[in-house]
């Protein structure tokens, strides 16, 4: 496959652009955690351990912006914002899935214990 361009950047292949949008340390719990529901920034917050503030506005601004969850603020005092997985998002996350139990089954034959 040719090298292609997206945002400024040169991919060399399929598998690299898609990590680009779903990998990293962050995003994949994220959208692992968003799959069955709506949850609030805080409640992400607290559930991903030693993720910053900051971390965790900048993955669900660009989960956002490239079509995997949606945010939706409700007008309520104090405003309400609940983070919703997408369909582009569904289709991420069984992705997640399988490198999930893939990963699950390394780590078993290299003998070490999941948390």
């Amino acid at each position: 496959m040719p090298n292609f361009i997206s945002d400024h950047h040169v991919f060399h292949n399929p598998v690299e652009f898609a990590m680009s949008k779903i990998g990293g340390t962050y995003k994949m719990p994220i959208l692992w955690r968003i799959k069955d529901r709506a949850w609030r920034y805080s409640e992400l917050a607290a559930s991903i351990p030693h993720i910053s503030h900051r971390m965790l506005s900048k993955c669900l601004k660009e989960l956002t912006e490239d079509g995997f969850i949606t945010k939706e603020i409700f007008p309520e005092v104090p405003p309400r914002t609940e983070y919703s997985i997408t369909e582009r998002g569904k289709k991420a996350s069984e992705i997640v899935g399988i490198l999930r139990d893939y990963g699950t089954e390394l780590m078993k034959d290299y003998g070490i214990q999941s948390h």
